[in-house]
């Protein structure tokens, strides 16, 4: 009997904390999905008005106000990083870089468009989701080896430290990253 309460007791405290992970893995597969689709929508829009050139206004410009828009309405930390950054400020952290590291060694053997992710609750309950971004063959219109010499020249413009140049189709070109903050106990 007392086992069956323990037991009991024990499952009815793991559920609740279970079921909140399982919602933050959900939701940042949201975020992540909508993030992709919102950001891939205005660069399509940019590249059709403008040329390549006007993506790199999007990137600059509507990314950072996309990632901010989500992470109010979600409670999370919304945003994109990447081994190799255009943008200083989207420098991965060590945990994050060991996971991209992985998903590019998992990406080499890896079917095309095949989207990699991972979940980690943390021991104080904050939580991370990666979701691997792979250059897709019109990202390499601005992340290739082949740019526009007034392309190039306004990449270096806007980013002089940029690193995000000489990507081949399929891939990492980073991760969206959605960091939770720890759940109240």
């Amino acid at each position: 009997m007392r086992r069956t309460l323990a037991a009991a007791l024990f499952l009815g405290l793991a559920v609740p904390a279970l079921a909140e992970e399982d919602t933050r893995e959900a939701r940042s597969q949201a975020l992540a999905a909508e993030f992709q689709q919102t950001l891939g929508g205005k660069l399509q829009a940019a590249i059709a008005s403008g040329g390549p050139v006007a993506a790199i206004g999007v990137c600059s410009e509507a990314a950072p106000a996309v990632a901010a828009e989500l992470s109010e309405r979600s409670g999370a930390d919304v945003s994109r990083t990447a081994l190799r950054t255009r943008n200083p400020d989207n420098a991965a952290d060590a945990d994050a870089r060991a996971t991209m590291e992985r998903f590019a060694a998992d990406l080499s053997g890896a079917a095309a468009n095949t989207a990699l992710e991972s979940f980690t609750v943390h021991e104080d309950g904050s939580a991370r989701y990666m979701k691997s971004i792979d250059t897709a063959p019109k990202c390499l219109l601005c992340h290739g080896d082949n740019l526009a010499p007034v392309l190039r020249d306004e990449i270096a413009r806007q980013y002089p430290q940029d690193t995000a140049t000489g990507f081949s189709a399929g891939e990492l070109r980073g991760a969206f990253l959605i960091d939770w903050p720890a759940t109240p106990d």
